[in-house]
């Protein structure tokens, strides 16, 4: 089953995705009003055994960012081995990963246009997985990680990339420009660890393959993502970790081959599915 929160005539709704349409869900579930208060409820369930009788409700949809009430996500840089390497600096895997925030204002929902704001033409792609969790902790263990996992969902972790250079040691003012990424285009409850151990992340730009990895070459894997980042601070049901994407973004490529109008990134996941965005340029 897949949950999704979509938009109709201004109006918001969450639901399940089917081939012809959506289910509204949340007529069902007032005491939820949104996908955010149903992970926090541990309610994905009951969803779906609503969802299993229901009839479609609506053809006509736009989808929105999948949990656009979500209060934290954290997102996990430079992932993967031939990510790190890109970088040219002699460096082997660090002893630590490294995290920076990024805040729901700067994602859209799937087939939305991603933004292009006046004040900087290098947007950048980068096709990663998001998991949702679903049940708080402090300290998790490795072993006990995926017990936390709500659901899954994909990420374009949209980048303006000169402004990740505008201070020393942070990167928060190039990763959150209004609409510059997107995550969905909904959510897969997480059931097994085969989920995220054997999915392969493809990402491609106007049907080209840029980016084309196994998670499980990650340099810090999941398990080992929740037990840090857990170390710290309490993860509670809701909150998103975006775990880390290949290489291949814009940025590597002599020239950069960063993101223009009409351009379309698809991310795709096994299992999970695929976000599609285009591109547009900032309306005055």
């Amino acid at each position: 089953m897949r949950y999704a929160t979509y938009s109709v005539n201004g109006d918001t709704f969450y639901g399940a995705v089917t081939d012809t349409g959506m289910i509204d869900l949340s007529a069902l579930f007032p005491r939820w009003p949104t996908l955010l208060s149903v992970i926090q409820a541990g309610a994905l369930d009951q969803l779906e055994a609503a969802a299993s009788s229901a009839s479609v409700t609506h053809h006509d949809y736009q989808f929105e960012m999948v949990l656009p009430d979500t209060p934290r996500i954290l997102c996990v840089g430079v992932n993967f081995p031939d990510r790190n390497a890109e970088y040219k600096d002699g460096s082997t895997q660090p002893k630590h990963m490294s995290l920076f925030p990024r805040f729901a204002s700067g994602f859209t929902g799937h087939e939305q246009n991603l933004i292009r704001p006046p004040e900087n033409h290098t947007l950048d792609y980068e096709g990663e997985v998001a998991i949702v969790i679903g049940k708080q902790g402090r300290r998790i263990s490795q072993v006990d990680a995926y017990d936390h996992i709500a659901a899954l969902t994909l990420c374009n972790e949209g980048t303006i990339r000169d402004w990740v250079r505008h201070a020393k040691f942070n990167v928060t003012q190039g990763k959150n420009w209004d609409r510059s990424g997107a995550i969905g285009p909904w959510l897969v409850p997480f059931k097994n660890a085969s989920q995220l151990d054997d999915a392969r992340i493809i990402t491609r730009v106007n049907g080209q393959v840029r980016q084309d990895d196994v998670l499980s070459r990650m340099m810090f894997p999941i398990r080992e993502e929740i037990a840090y980042i857990s170390t710290f601070m309490t993860l509670k049901p809701g909150d998103i970790i975006v775990t880390g994407t290949p290489t291949g973004a814009g940025a590597r490529f002599d020239p950069p081959r960063y993101l223009v109008p009409g351009d379309v990134i698809e991310v795709e996941v096994g299992g999970i599915g695929t976000l599609r965005n285009g591109v547009e340029d900032e309306q005055p």
